[in-house]
């Protein structure tokens, strides 16, 4: 009988009743969980470049570059929210003073930076 090209490239597969079942497992790295940032590029890369995303994937690298990514945004994030709130004047004095316009001060700068790490990172 003639071999498949999965076999030809070293694939094997398993008899499970009258079906053959390719043996294919996903890289121990998969299992990483993801963030927030993780799961919106991955989306990203799934419904606008798709090519992509399945020749990541079946290399095995996606997973290890949707936890950078993650981990860079969430990075990213932290301190650009941080240095805007030094540049603003945000602290812990007008926090105890004035709760609802420290809130309303770091949502607006949570906003902006949001917007900045999607475009920068995530839908790039």
């Amino acid at each position: 009988m003639n071999k498949s090209s999965f076999e030809l490239n070293g694939g094997t597969y398993r008899t499970v009743g009258d079906y053959k079942i390719p043996n294919i497992t996903l890289p121990a790295e998969a299992m990483k969980p993801l963030g927030a940032w993780g799961l919106k590029h991955k989306d990203y890369l799934m419904k606008h470049k798709r090519v992509q995303f399945y020749i990541m994937l079946m290399n095995g690298t996606l997973w290890t570059h949707l936890a950078e990514v993650d981990e860079q945004a969430s990075d990213m994030f932290s301190q650009i929210a941080e240095q805007m709130k030094i540049s603003e004047g945000i602290t812990e004095q007008l926090k105890k003073q004035n709760q609802m316009e420290w809130v309303a001060r770091m949502n607006n700068i949570e906003a902006r930076v949001r917007e900045f790490v999607n475009t920068e990172l995530i839908y790039n």
